[in-house]
């Protein structure tokens, strides 16, 4: 009985306005009554209980690719999907259990957190679910920059607890790109 009242008032607010709905069961108050906008990498990961920033997105968090990206994607071990609400356009990618690791609870803003895949976990994530992720092309495509961020011990670590082929080679790639651009750079 209190669950359909609850719902029933839940519909009512939202055909009124004093609550916005995101997706079945996750709602938000109207942008002219809100103390704080809540970050897209926190709605994200409300849409989908479970689930982590990652590809693309992770990797312009972390200034690792020069491009805006307009698609907040994360992954899932659950089903894929599509959301889009006023706070952007968000793409779910199912990855196997096995491969759910590698990330960190991060604060975003003031007293928002979130879970973010580790920027060498964001990569291989890009990789593995992209067809030819692995070639040379592709990675020099992604215009990688700042790579004195990756730590090359984990990023061999992590492509090693996928135990794909196509990993491996893609990390023996990633390791030269960063050691030839540490080369090329003096510390001062």
């Amino acid at each position: 009985m209190y669950r359909a009242i609850k719902q029933r008032r839940l519909t009512d607010w939202s055909k009124s306005g004093k609550v916005k709905p995101l997706r079945r069961g996750l709602y938000v108050l109207p942008k002219t009554v809100r103390r704080v906008e809540p970050h897209p990498f926190v709605i994200a990961n409300k849409l989908v209980a479970g689930s982590y920033v990652s590809l693309e997105m992770a990797l312009s968090h972390y200034s690792l690719i020069p491009e805006h990206v307009a698609v907040i994607t994360s992954v899932t071990t659950g089903r894929p999907g599509t959301w889009q609400n006023e706070f952007g356009r968000f793409l779910f990618r199912h990855i196997h259990p096995h491969y759910f690791f590698g990330v960190e609870y991060r604060l975003l803003a003031d007293k928002q957190y979130a879970y973010v895949a580790y920027p060498e976990k964001a990569l291989l994530d890009l990789i593995y679910l992209r067809p030819g992720g692995d070639s040379p092309d592709f990675i020099q495509s992604l215009r990688l920059q700042n790579l004195d961020q990756l730590d090359l011990d984990r990023l061999r670590q992590f492509a090693r607890r996928f135990d794909k082929p196509k990993l491996h080679r893609a990390a023996e790639i990633l390791t030269q790109i960063i050691e030839a651009e540490a080369a090329e750079y003096e510390p001062l």
